[in-house]
């Protein structure tokens, strides 16, 4: 990464986790939401509540919604008539309707649709959960690319 023209640097912490645990990446998560995240609107919010710390990228289109700070939502995301947070973190071009989300991660290219409630839960990259039936809390760990539809 030097070789490339990046910095790099450290910090010494006063915790540790087993961060190979959806648990334990989940409690990290919330910890540096808590200690980060800044209240930060570079997207397009429409008809939407921004309720504290809630950092939203650039490109980024929050509709008919609610987010609950502290959480990130990515550059390029799209989210609709949801409620999401606290403690979320969205990565880029994610994209959730109609669902309620809280205390999770949800990667990038995520597709996430009709969920009436989703808690601490991995969502990864290029996943698909789409929900047909109305039902209580889920809380899911998929991974990469995987497709679910309940």
């Amino acid at each position: 990464m030097m070789q490339k023209g990046h910095k790099i640097g450290y910090s010494i912490i006063d915790w540790w986790f087993n961060t190979g645990k959806k648990d334990d990446i989940l409690q990290v998560n919330s910890i540096i939401l808590d200690e980060t995240i800044r209240r930060e609107i570079k997207g397009e919010v429409i008809g939407s509540r921004i309720n504290g710390r809630v950092t939203i990228m650039k490109e980024a289109k929050i509709i008919n919604s609610i987010i609950r700070g502290p959480s990130i939502i990515g550059a390029g995301c799209e989210i609709r008539d949801s409620y999401i947070g606290p403690y979320m973190s969205v990565g880029d071009n994610a994209k959730i309707i109609r669902s309620s989300i809280e205390y999770s991660i949800v990667l990038r290219n995520a597709i996430i649709e009709g969920i009436d409630r989703l808690e601490e839960s991995l969502i990864g990259e290029n996943a698909k959960l789409i929900k047909a039936n109305k039902g209580n809390a889920i809380k899911l760990h998929i991974g990469d690319y995987s497709e679910l539809i309940l």
